[in-house]
């Protein structure tokens, strides 16, 4: 029993709304049993994991899944469960699992919900360690396992701070993702999002950031402001460091120039031994400052934006004697608090042991073995640091009012945005003017988890004020987005909405299957309809509207690239990629599709095609309000919809008319719609609908709708690939991307309308399952009066001929006689060919897999004026 690989769904998908990790598992010699086959083996899981008892599995209750354990239930649903209870005991609140099959025997697919990738990926080889253990009957450690699995949690999780401040937008709808590995987010979309990392906003300034690194011109410039600061020198050496320790008179501070956490940073320095220590240690960091020793409490106050909003006195690391133990025990069992861990990572830091411990306990006299007597404080640094051990008390209410102004002025003074000021003074209710102390650091980057997190007092939603300052009420950092997902007809939909949106005057990003687009302009070649490609667009800080056009592939390897879309639109559902991830049916295509209205906004809209029974069924899922679309008006669905006051696009007449319950406009004649060959396209038909009642969602002015409808499609730019026409010496080409029954049929039947006679250039890939490769040379065969087939240059797993010959069958089981039927596997001879048996009168419809290739043959073909020789080369 073995994991094989991972694969991440960030976003939105078809398990769970929330980002999962799938897993494939081989279960090796384990395939076909059941936890009812083993002796004793349901109890023993439950006696390592006790917590398992309470897992409810799919029936609904406490219990369930030890039930279904001790009945009788495969290995890899027991793997799944035991992953989610090490992750739950390891402090990660994930609930969501899921294991099935696959069409590889003895192959499972383990879906399980994860905050952290990497602790999810570990707790699911620790399950199959864990299940291995029991069934070979050895011995397994749990705590050993948590041990290991908690340590990649505090590395590879989050901070306080950054978790802080993703809870703070989650709470305000503000979308969030993580930028790589570490603490950098994006926050919002497009023009609209803004980047943190941890507490250092992208309105942080570099100079600023510089200049509170240094801590001697920090100090110049706010003494030069008149602000309050100890005296300090920059020395080079220990003899330099113990004659400024003279010159400012002991007690002193050393401490590096440009340190940070409380590094090398030692107080209250009365001998120049110590002084000469304290300097060696300190110039591990860099250049050392020398300072005058400030008596008093040490406090740190926030300021965001040029406002004061939290303050902590804070405490060095220190243990507290119990008569009983050494000092060392005491640390140790202070270390044992879960709230306690390495760095950042936990409310708290693990207490010190190193050798700055040692020398801050020689100096009080102490050793780590003592045992002090009950009360007694020790401590274990001067310095009041949490990423060293301290501890924190919020005295928010308490900071006086000039210290709060002092402290904005000097984050002012230094130009950060987001800084952590540090004053020493006896008593933060004095000022510092008259009540004695000074402002000895102004921060970058200040932690805030001990604002979140104090070890008394109230706590401070500090992050709720840094994502404020990004975010100003009312701003959660969308933009519009629009998601177009269906079997045939995105790209046109997709295209034609971003071209009347860009008509208003907005920047549209837009990702189709054949590049992404930035305000028209094609900046990436490629397929472009997965997650990835959306994610970009929605990254870029010129985009102020997304339409993404997304696809089936994209949702089940990846999931949605955002959370959540203001218009969601499903166009139909029919054959296509079936066979492929666990999608074997229509029925189970329409669930993947539906991702996309379910999460649609409360307030957006969902849009359905009423003329297909799987799309319009989706109305159960669909989230938002419902608008249906129909070449029918009186369509059913359409009817019922409306009567309830519902909103619908559909035409009528000749016509195509906006409706809301008995109200209705008439937008303009269906004839007007250029990509609709005057109606003759209704697939295009359809599609234009389908862009009406997006860009109706959008309140785009009904004028600008039928403008953008009237224009697009004029030149072949508009919509490259999809339904592109010319005449050709009386030879009318149409050149399409159908690959599967129904586009095949859609383009067709506009082929027919056109001339009875259409010779077909046809090829599918070759990944489709063979009855949907012969239903696709059956359609062809029934519309087309001739057909030359070729084949993909990717076969995709399939032998050279492979595809033709089941096309070839299917077009003759539809009755086209074989003598019309030619077998041209290159794309390039099989278009030439046809080009070459067309006559004046005839259509050519091509169905390309690379289009400069075929546009070439058909420009040059055109460039040679070949159409009147046509009728002679075709006898």
């Amino acid at each position: 029993m073995k994991i094989l690989d991972f694969r991440a769904l960030e976003g939105p998908n078809i398990f769970c709304l929330r980002p999962v990790l799938v897993a494939r598992l081989d279960l090796g010699n384990y395939a076909e049993v059941n936890t009812g086959q083993i002796l004793s083996f349901g109890e023993k899981l439950m006696a390592t994991l006790p917590g398992l008892k309470d897992h409810h599995c799919s029936r609904g209750y406490k219990g369930g899944f030890q039930e279904r354990l001790l009945e009788g239930t495969y290995l890899g649903h027991v793997v799944e469960h035991v992953a989610l209870e090490l992750l739950w005991l390891a402090g990660e609140e994930v609930s969501y699992g899921k294991t099935r099959h696959t069409q590889t025997p003895g192959l499972v697919e383990i879906i399980l919900e994860y905050s952290c990738k990497k602790a999810a990926e570990t707790a699911l080889g620790l399950a199959v360690d864990l299940v291995l253990s029991l069934l070979q009957e050895k011995d397994y450690n749990v705590q050993a396992t948590l041990k290991r699995l908690k340590e990649v949690l505090d590395k590879h999780r989050l901070g306080p701070s950054t978790e802080a401040i993703v809870a703070a937008c989650r709470r305000r709808g503000i979308p969030v993702r993580p930028l790589g590995e570490g603490s950098l987010l994006q926050l919002g979309y497009g023009c609209r999002s803004r980047r943190i990392w941890a507490t250092i906003t992208e309105n942080t300034s570099c100079l600023a950031v510089d200049i509170a690194r240094d801590k001697a011109l920090t100090k110049k410039l706010l003494k030069e402001f008149g602000l309050p600061v100890p005296r300090g020198l920059v020395v080079e050496s220990p003899e330099e460091a113990v004659t400024a320790a003279h010159e400012l008179g002991f007690p002193v501070v050393v401490k590096p120039l440009h340190g940070n956490q409380g590094k090398g940073v030692f107080t209250n320095l009365k001998k120049a031994s110590e002084v000469r220590r304290a300097y060696r240690e300190a110039a591990a960091y860099g250049p050392v400052l020398v300072e005058e020793h400030l008596p008093g409490r040490q406090y740190r106050l926030l300021v965001v934006k040029g406002k004061f909003i939290a303050a902590s006195e804070r405490l060095p690391a220190q243990v507290v004697g119990d008569g009983q133990h050494s000092i060392r025990e005491l640390i140790k069992l202070a270390n044992l608090d879960p709230a306690r861990g390495e760095g950042h990572d936990r409310p708290l830091t693990r207490l010190p042991l190193d050798s700055l411990t040692l020398f801050t306990l020689r100096r009080q006299g102490w050793s780590l073995e003592d045992i002090p007597p009950k009360g007694t404080v020790i401590l274990l640094r001067e310095s009041a640091n949490l990423s060293t051990g301290g501890t924190a008390v919020d005295v928010t209410d308490r900071v006086h009012p000039r210290n709060a102004e002092l402290a904005i002025e000097a984050a002012r003074i230094i130009g950060l945005d987001v800084a952590g000021v540090d004053m020493i003074c006896p008593d933060i209710t004095r000022p510092l003017t008259t009540g004695g102390g000074g402002i000895v650091e102004v921060n970058a980057a200040p932690g805030i988890r001990m604002h979140h997190f104090p070890t008394a007092g109230q706590p401070r939603d500090a992050a709720a004020a840094i994502v404020e300052s990004l975010f100003p009420p009312g701003d959660d950092g969308r933009i519009p987005i629009v998601s177009i997902t269906g079997t045939n007809g995105k790209t046109t939909t997709a295209r034609l909405i971003a071209y009347i949106l860009g008509l208003t005057g907005l920047t549209v990003g837009l990702t189709t299957t054949d590049g992404i687009y930035i305000g028209g302009r094609l900046v990436e070649k490629g397929d472009a309809a997965g997650p990835a490609s959306a994610r970009r667009i929605l990254a870029d800080r010129r985009v102020e509207v997304a339409v993404l056009e997304t696809a089936r592939g994209g949702i089940l390897r990846a999931g949605l690239a955002y959370d959540r879309a203001d218009v969601g639109i499903v166009l139909n559902v029919s054959e296509d990629h079936l066979g492929q991830y666990g999608v074997e049916t229509l029925e189970d295509l329409a669930y993947v599709k539906s991702l996309v209205v379910e999460t649609v906004k409360e307030d957006g809209w969902s849009v359905l095609n009423a003329d297909d029974p799987l799309t319009a069924r989706m109305r159960d899922q669909a989230r938002g309000k419902v608008i249906f679309f129909s070449l029918n008006s009186r369509n059913p669905i359409v009817v019922n919809h409306l009567t309830g006051g519902g909103t619908a696009v559909y035409t009528q007449a000749g016509y195509i008319f906006i409706a809301q319950g008995s109200l209705k406009k008439r937008l303009l004649p269906v004839s007007a719609v250029t990509c609709a060959f005057k109606g003759l396209a209704r697939h295009n038909l359809q599609n234009a609908l389908a862009a009406v009642a997006a860009c109706l969602a959008l309140n785009i002015p009904f004028s600008t709708i039928a403008r953008g409808l009237k224009e697009f499609g004029r030149v072949p730019e508009h919509n490259p690939g999809r339904l592109m026409f010319q005449e050709i010496g009386g030879v009318k080409v149409i050149i399409d991307y159908g690959h599967n029954p129904a586009g095949f049929e859609s383009v067709l039947k506009l082929a027919r309308q056109i001339s009875p006679e259409v010779i077909g250039v046809i090829g599918v890939p070759g990944d489709r399952p063979d009855s949907s490769i012969l239903k696709s040379g059956m359609v062809a065969g029934r519309f087309c009066y001739r057909l030359v087939i070729k084949e993909d240059k990717d076969r995709r797993g399939r032998n050279p001929g492979e595809v033709a010959s089941l096309l070839h069958r299917g077009a003759l089981a539809a009755g086209l006689s074989p003598e019309r039927i030619e077998v041209e596997l290159k794309e390039k001879e099989a278009v030439n060919k046809a080009l070459m048996r067309a006559r004046p009168g005839q259509v050519v419809a091509i169905f390309y897999e690379e289009l400069e290739v075929v546009c070439q043959v058909v420009n040059r073909f055109k460039s040679e004026k070949r159409g009147f020789l046509l009728d002679m080369v075709y006898n």
